[in-house]
Order: C-alpha cells, then structure tokens, then sequence
C-alpha cells in the first residue's frame, strides 16, 4: 500500500513555501518512520515514547515557534503543520509537543526572567527536560477562575498548596508551571521536581489519549524561591494566552488526525468489496467520503489564513476558538464516519479511526469545551458575555 500524502483537494499546498513543505515532510516521514510502529504498543500500555523525546528535540518540534535561547523560532503557520503531521499520527503525540512548547516554553519565553529563560528553553526545546502546565484543578475546568491552588509569600520564598488535575506530562515532568491564587492576584511559578512536597500521581483508567502521559499535580508545603516566579505573569489573563497558543496547535493538529481517517477509509472502500463490488461504488459511502473531505477542506481553509494572521501578529483569542470548535468536531465526525465505514473492522486496532475517535473525545473537552469557544466566539460578535 502507498504511504501517505496528505489531503489537499482545494491544493492548499501551492499556498505554501519551499521552507514550510520541507518542514512538512520532515514531520511526515518522523511520524510515519518512527512513531506509526510503536503507537499501537503504547495506546495499548497507555504510556507514552519517550525514547522519541530527542528525536523531537533534534528535529526542533518542541516549542518549534518560540523565539529564545536554543529555540526554534519557526513561524506559526509552520507551528500549525507541524501539529497536523503530528496529530495525523495521533492526538498524544501532539499534545505532548503543545504541552511542551505553548504551555512551558511560551510562558517561560513571554512572562519569564533572562535568568529563567536561559536556564529552561534550551533544554525544553532539545527534549533534555518536560514540563508541564498546571492550571486545571478537579472542581474547577471551565472556571480556572475559582482555582484553590493558593501560594502565600514566605519572605523570599513562596508557601504553594493545592492540586492541579488532568495535566498532561505530569509524571514525567522536570518542572511545572503552575498557577495559584496569592494575595496580589493569580501568579504563576516554575515548580521543580526536585522541591520538597512536590508529588503526582498518574490517572489510570483512561479510554481516551491512552499513549499520553496524565496525572495529577499535588502541592504539599512546597517552598518555591522569588526567583522560580514569572514576573511578567500577572492575573488570569496570563494563563488563558497560554492556551491560546495551545489552541491554535489543536486546531492545525485535529486536521492530521481527520486526514488520516478519511485516507484509512477511502483506502479501505476501494478494496473492501460486497455484493462482488468494491463498497467505493455505493452511493451512501461516496456521500460519506465527499463529506468528510469536504469538512477537512474547509478546516484547511480556516487554519492556513489563521497562521497567516498569526505570522501578521494578529492572533485573538475569538479566531482561535472558532477554528478550535470547528476542527475538532469536524475531525471526530470524521473520525466516526471511518469508523462506520470501515464497519466491524473499525473497532479494531488494525486500523485508526477507532483510536483517533477515542482521543478527540478528549480534544473536544480539554483546552476550552465547545460550548465554552461557542461562548467566545458568541461575546465577540454580539458583545454580550453569556458565561454566566
């Protein structure tokens, strides 16, 4: 069977340059070569490769658009391709990059001391570190507002307690960025591993993004220095850009994975045969196909003119949330669809879809629900807040 090529109905690629086409490939052929054969291994395991970790280093996919010591510097719409070739192979692999770059190394780079940056950046960027981001708490998803997580000053240092849940690359994490309520505000600190009271503990269980690292953060007393705390991090806001560079990630990433599942169909409707013809002949599976290669244009079309306005500096949070809600629901459709189409063997791990469904159920849930991006999407053309 031929290897992948992407899908571009629409010839986005003419769209384009030399540089952001060969960084495509370089990710295509990373996902295809190296992580395709032990995915399946470790979604089963519910572990994540991190023998692969330098390799993404060595490749600059970790905080590939950061601009800092021993980062990449890409541009974001380079970022977005190379989420979506990540993602093709499969949402944990992407998540673990997002994490690692938007969540750690973006706030280090933007709200971060020249001390702080040069110590972390290099070695997140080559994968000799992890991070983590530690904003969601157990009682408080939607709301990050209502955090508990509460650090209180101790002279030079800072007295942090609390705990964070459902954070990706927690146990295997040398530093989280953590976000708790002071006195002043919310604040975010560079908590080591090494720091006494610092503990996780891993979530076992999970259905969804099984071949990514989850876990919980826990804060027992932890003394954190002044000089772990991110002074240009000031208020909720702080956290919520964050996740504005994670969400546009996730809205160039969920595109991989829908791709691969209306390929993994298309290839399967062209051999697989009833009634001694291929199921590619019957109408209802060709409405099937066009649909879902019809939602994967449209997503396309959305991303590419995002990471232009990105690479333009124009980048709202609104813009981003629609791309987000659109996606991912457009990719776990499609998701189901390959599923449907592939019939029994759909529910196997022979084949994708299955495993892409099941980890989008996560991706339409994590980094903002889509009712909360229909909220933001609904504030900035009416005007009107409508979360509470």
């Amino acid at each position: 069977m031929a290897s992948y090529s992407g899908v571009d109905f629409y010839h986005f690629d003419r769209n384009l340059n030399d540089e952001e086409r060969s960084v495509r490939e370089t990710v295509r052929q990373f996902v295809e070569n190296r992580f395709m054969p032990v995915v399946q291994e470790h979604f089963k395991a519910g572990t994540f490769p991190t023998e692969l970790i330098p390799e993404l280093g060595s490749l600059g996919l970790l905080g590939s658009s950061i601009k800092g010591p021993g980062c990449p510097g890409l541009s974001g719409t380079m970022y977005g391709i190379i989420c979506e070739e990540l993602e093709r192979g499969d949402s944990g692999l992407r998540s673990f990059c997002s994490v690692q770059g938007s969540l750690v190394m973006w706030p280090i780079a933007n709200f971060g001391t020249d001390e702080q940056k040069e110590r972390w950046l290099p070695e997140l960027a080559a994968g000799t570190k992890i991070g983590c981001f530690g904003l969601t708490e157990a009682n408080h998803g939607s709301d990050p507002g209502g955090m508990e997580t509460r650090a209180v000053r101790d002279g030079d240092h800072w007295i942090l307690n609390g705990t964070k849940l459902w954070i990706t690359n927690a146990n295997m994490s040398d530093v989280a960025v953590v976000w708790a309520r002071t006195e002043e505000g919310v604040r975010g600190f560079l908590v080591e591993r090494s720091m006494p009271g610092f503990s996780t503990n891993k979530i076992h269980g999970k259905y969804s993004l099984r071949a990514s690292d989850t876990g919980e953060l826990v804060f027992d007393d932890v003394r954190v220095p002044e000089s772990s705390r991110l002074p240009g991090a000031i208020g909720l806001k702080a956290p919520l850009n964050c996740l504005n560079q994670a969400r546009y990630g996730i809205a160039w990433g969920v595109i991989g994975a829908a791709a691969d599942c209306y390929d993994t169909a298309l290839r399967y409707a062209g051999e697989r045969e009833q009634f001694n013809k291929p199921i590619a002949s019957f109408q209802l599976v060709q409405q099937k196909l066009v649909h879902m290669l019809t939602e994967i244009t449209k997503a396309q079309g959305l991303c590419l003119q995002m990471g232009r306005l990105k690479d333009d500096g124009i980048n709202p949070t609104p813009i981003v949330s629609l791309s987000k809600r659109n996606n991912v629901a457009m990719a776990l459709e499609c998701a189901r669809t390959a599923r449907d189409i592939l019939g029994a063997a759909g529910i196997t791990d022979e084949f994708s879809p299955g495993r892409h469904m099941a980890n989008l159920e996560s991706v339409i849930t994590y980094e903002g629900t889509h009712d909360v991006h229909t909220l933001i999407v609904g504030a900035e053309i009416t005007g009107i807040p409508a979360f509470r």
